[in-house]
């Protein structure tokens, strides 16, 4: 039996260099593996908590998924698909969220970290860990790789799957978290995380004046030119590392601890580096996005898969709850 792993990205936005590097690609490297069978969806209904325009949605959505393909993902050897577009995993979140306690979500960091205002708070962000949770039962993950940010909300998961599990015998698979040590934390324009939320990433797919725009945005320090600079401590660096070969990597601190080089020559390298790095990806990229009609395919293609296993461990969970 394969083991199958699970992954999602929110449609918020295009997926931005942070997502890419600490998400997606790994994943997707997971996928390749022999024994490995992935589900990999769009995280279309949790962007409902901040996301309101139809519009914008729809936009992002495809956006992600263009990401995805153009990266390289085998959509015929995984199943990838749209969460809204598999209706089963509402009808989980709904069986789920009468067996979860209140005080379990109210200690959730999705809820504790806007609690301060709670006039912003909505019931699905309120409730945002178990139609997580949901998303991974229903296709019997084994493993979920996730972020130290993400670590809290899919032990809540295993807490329901237990529980659920003592009192109904054995129905979920409790899944394992998949934390690799070398899954990149990218830094953001500004030093914090990469994030949409914080508006300091950078979007490889933008076209080159305004890609070049971005990277012109990570904030540097004073040193003068002709000093001599720390590359340990610089953003730019160490974005450039990420991408970089070890030896282009060394000949930039070299450069860095020699002075008469100054961030906007490292800036202009790290534009370079981008556009070279990813110049297959951002072309297929741009060309998935004209084609709606194939994104739709692959998609479509997707969630078939994807409903038929819901289906078959709806009906046992509805049996086991005496709807059925």
């Amino acid at each position: 039996m394969k083991n199958r792993i699970l992954t999602g990205i929110q449609s918020s936005g295009v997926p931005h260099l942070g997502n890419i590097l600490g998400a997606m690609m790994p994943a997707i490297e997971l996928s390749k593996k022999e024994n490995n069978e992935a589900f990999l969806f769009i995280a279309d209904l949790h962007s409902l908590t901040t996301i309101k325009n139809a519009e914008v949605r729809k936009h992002n959505t495809n956006s992600v998924a263009a990401a995805w393909l153009a990266f390289g993902l085998d959509t015929d050897k995984n199943v990838f698909y749209r969460q809204s577009r598999v209706p089963q995993v509402t009808e989980l979140t709904w069986f789920l969220s009468c067996y979860v306690p209140f005080p379990m979500l109210a200690n959730a960091h999705s809820f504790k970290d806007k609690s301060d205002k709670l006039s912003d708070v909505n019931a699905g962000l309120f409730t945002y860990p178990v139609l997580m949770a949901a998303d991974i039962l229903l296709y019997s993950a084994n493993q979920v790789p996730v972020g130290k940010d993400q670590l809290q909300h899919l032990e809540i998961t295993r807490d329901i799957a237990s529980s659920f599990n003592n009192k109904y015998g054995e129905t979920f698979i409790v899944p394992e978290p998949l934390i690799s040590t070398d899954v990149m934390i990218v830094p953001g324009t500004d030093g914090q995380k990469m994030s949409k939320s914080y508006n300091n990433f950078i979007d490889i797919f933008l076209p080159d004046k305004e890609l070049e725009k971005q990277v012109k945005l990570i904030v540097t320090d004073a040193t003068p030119l002709e000093a001599p600079k720390n590359p340990y401590t610089c953003n730019v660096f160490k974005i450039y590392s990420l991408l970089a070969t070890a030896d282009m990597t060394n000949e930039m601190r070299i450069k860095y601890l020699a002075g008469n080089y100054g961030y906007g020559h490292a800036k202009k390298e790290l534009f370079e580096l981008i556009c070279d790095k990813f110049k297959n990806e951002r072309i297929a990229f741009t060309n998935f996005m004209k084609d709606e009609a194939l994104l739709e395919k692959k998609l479509s293609e997707g969630e078939e898969k994807a409903m038929e296993v819901a289906n078959d461990f709806l009906n046992n969970m509805r049996v086991k709850l005496g709807f059925k």
